[in-house]
């Protein structure tokens, strides 16, 4: 048995209170978000730097260092959704595209998962940012990103997770 109730559909999010019977037969109604999901890019230069956006985040109080990233529009698939964020956001292409993994951002309320990609072989194009998108391009050491998730300074989730990954990618 689920029933789902609406609470608030937007562009972003979907909000309900589903009423669901768990594995232990427990019936309970959980607030629940559903999310199309996203995609997030581990842009790599030749010299072995990152492309890291320093990126202004209302939700989170300021400015969060992050992988260019986005949310799937449309149906696309989530490599789509990776070079069209690749572009639009860092303002590059990649002729080197390789999966990640993926991983739910909250599963204790969202079904949201992040799709994770590594691009290589970059060349620069035109940006294409939307009017919400306040961000900086910055490349950065591989190492010194690391440290920075060690220390504190990235806290980005799919950052921290797409960083890690890219060290010794999936063959």
């Amino acid at each position: 048995m689920e029933k789902r109730k609406a609470i608030y559909q937007g562009e972003v999010v979907d909000l309900g209170l589903e009423t669901v019977v768990l594995p232990n037969e427990q019936l309970l109604q959980l607030e629940v978000v559903r999310h199309p999901g996203g995609a997030a890019v581990v842009a790599l230069d030749d010299s072995g730097r990152v492309c890291l956006l320093r990126q202004y985040r209302h939700a989170a109080g300021g400015w969060l260092w992050e992988l260019p990233a986005g949310k799937i529009d449309h149906a696309e698939a989530p490599e789509q959704t990776a070079r069209r964020e690749l572009q639009e956001e860092a303002g590059l292409t990649a002729d080197k595209w390789q999966s990640l993994g993926t991983f739910f951002s909250t599963p204790g309320f969202s079904d949201e998962r992040i799709h994770l990609y590594l691009a290589r072989a970059l060349s620069p194009t035109e940006t294409d940012r939307h009017a919400d998108e306040v961000i900086e391009v910055h490349w950065v050491e591989v190492e010194q990103a690391l440290e920075w998730v060690r220390c504190g300074e990235i806290v980005d989730a799919k950052t921290m997770i797409g960083l890690l990954l890219a060290r010794q990618p999936v063959a």
